[in-house]
């Protein structure tokens, strides 16, 4: 397999994940973020065929200017996998108006900048894949701004893929279980992660037992998306965690 993939939010968690085992598989890889250094140092370990772009998926300006210049060096682009995102627990009635703007750009609008950057330079036969999660089909408490934002997200996966199918190219949604590693961090601490807890706890929601699947084997099985013979596609799929 020797395709090129661009990566969203790609420093670290699942994005890091995808780079390092598509990597492994000798791929191109384009890994972006909004952290240059975190970038590098990635980039490093991937090795000679990696290439870290600074990029900003809530502002069409620098989702523009990523891949323009990621056309001038590559010509054509094979897949597109839209992870970036950003999760904070709040209720509505508590939110800045920066938290907003956060889940609504980055995670909603931010895959369609990327989405719409990329398919003039998009390799026939080429890919996108829209990470989702499973918070859209859960009663979560304080996600209302991520749970619809990510919704959002799978909608627009679905019409995507009605615009662009004739065209050869495949559009999946991924809709993702909880994950983590070893350098993950809880969106929340404190007095917040104690009142997030509880308040999903008065849902039916114990966070403190619910399986957690990790980075790397979410990667392995999104590693099967890019093996698709040319007559399968899989329009949507959706990933639990679950007990060994």
């Amino acid at each position: 397999m020797d395709k090129c993939i661009v990566i969203t939010g790609a420093a670290a968690g699942l994005g890091r994940a995808l780079a390092r085992r598509f990597a492994a598989d000798g791929n191109t890889i384009v890994i972006m973020g909004r952290t240059a250094a975190t970038l590098d140092v990635l980039a490093a370990e991937l090795g000679p065929r990696s290439h870290a772009v600074v990029c900003d998926v809530s502002d069409p300006a620098s989702v523009r200017s990523a891949f323009t210049a990621l056309e001038e060096r590559y010509s054509k682009i094979d897949v597109l996998i839209n992870n970036a995102a950003v999760y904070q627990p709040f209720f509505v009635k508590d939110a800045s108006d920066a938290q907003i703007s956060a889940a609504v750009t980055t995670n909603f609008a931010g895959p369609i900048y990327c989405s719409r950057a990329v398919i003039p330079i998009l390799h026939r036969g080429g890919h996108i894949i829209n990470i989702s999660s499973e918070t859209v089909g859960l009663p979560h408490a304080m996600f209302s701004l991520y749970q619809s934002s990510k919704a959002g997200v799978e909608r627009f996966t679905e019409a995507l893929h009605a615009e662009l199918e004739p065209q050869g190219f495949r559009v999946t949604m991924v809709r993702a279980g909880q994950m983590m590693d070893a350098d993950s961090k809880s969106p929340a601490s404190g007095d917040l992660a104690r009142r997030f807890a509880e308040e999903n706890l008065k849902r039916g929601l114990d966070l403190r037992t619910r399986p957690i699947s990790s980075f790397t084997s979410v990667a392995d099985v999104l590693q099967m998306l890019l093996r698709l013979p040319d007559d399968v596609n899989v329009p949507s799929i959706f990933l639990e965690a679950r007990r060994p």
